[in-house]
């Protein structure tokens, strides 16, 4: 019996893995964060499995769902939004099954980010504009922040930051970030990406807090950075005519020599 923990990605049904979405429909046993993961990726389930959404849960009684199934030698497919390496709340149920002994493995899931990035059509790294992305959020009343990790600090890099939970502080964020990248940087806030009701708003900095809906909130991204206007950005050099690559060799001393075929 193994807990299968799965990243069910950002909203959309077949923005699965094959692996999640085989490991959901072999277990007989479904926990599943109902507050962000669509009904839809249900469906994958198997006839007649036991399906608990655990949004109303306490960590104490989920735990006790798994140690039931454990009990029953059943698998149990443990669903996330998103990926599960940012702000899941695994990390709390892995200690509590490693301390019980219950056996447990990862699959990985398509993160709100990119979900986001690919409803906007960006990149988010430009080379010349920047070549880093900061996932972070503002803290929260489930979880404080580390005093070292904080908006005006991640704004001085330069790079494109991808706010989580942060829609309710508009007004913090655009004071914080308009001294780093002033007022005409642009943001692009994107609602329930990948969701039949997603909704993309673009504005600036100076422009944000006018530009949000009162009913875009809690699963709203917010994207922050120079490289979302999408221009004035360099070439890669990595696809230039002139760059020596193992697999496509320039020049008569290629760097890496009967390496191109």
């Amino acid at each position: 019996m193994t807990v299968h923990f799965i990243g069910a990605g950002p909203g959309a049904p077949d923005l699965l893995t094959l692996r999640g979405r085989d490991l959901i429909a072999a277990s007989p046993v479904c926990l599943y964060a109902g507050s962000l993961v669509p009904e839809g990726v249900l469906s994958h389930c198997p006839p007649g499995c036991r399906i608990v959404n655990t949004a109303p849960l306490s960590l104490d009684e989920i735990i006790t769902e798994i140690q039931t199934a454990h009990e029953a030698g059943h698998d149990i497919a443990r669903l996330h939004s998103g990926d599960l390496s940012v702000w899941s709340a695994m990390g709390e149920q892995l200690r509590r099954l490693r301390d019980l002994g219950i056996p447990y493995d990862v699959t990985p899931g398509v993160p709100s980010f990119a979900a986001a990035a690919a409803a906007l059509g960006v990149e988010l790294t430009l080379p010349g504009l920047a070549q880093s992305v900061v996932l972070t959020r503002t803290e929260g009343r489930a979880t404080r922040m580390p005093s070292r990790e904080n908006l005006p600090a991640f704004a001085a890099t330069g790079a494109t930051l991808a706010l989580h939970l942060s829609i309710h502080l508009i007004d913090k964020l655009t004071e914080e970030l308009i001294p780093h990248y002033g007022p005409d940087c642009p943001v692009a806030i994107v609602w329930r990406a990948s969701w039949p009701e997603q909704r993309i708003i673009r504005a600036t900095l100076a422009t944000l807090k006018a530009s949000v809906p009162e009913e875009v909130e809690r699963t709203a991204l917010i994207l922050v950075g120079p490289s979302l206007a999408q221009e004035g950005f360099e070439e890669s050099r990595l696809y230039a005519g002139d760059y020596d690559r193992r697999y496509r060799p320039v020049g008569t001393h290629p760097r890496f020599p009967g390496t191109g075929t």
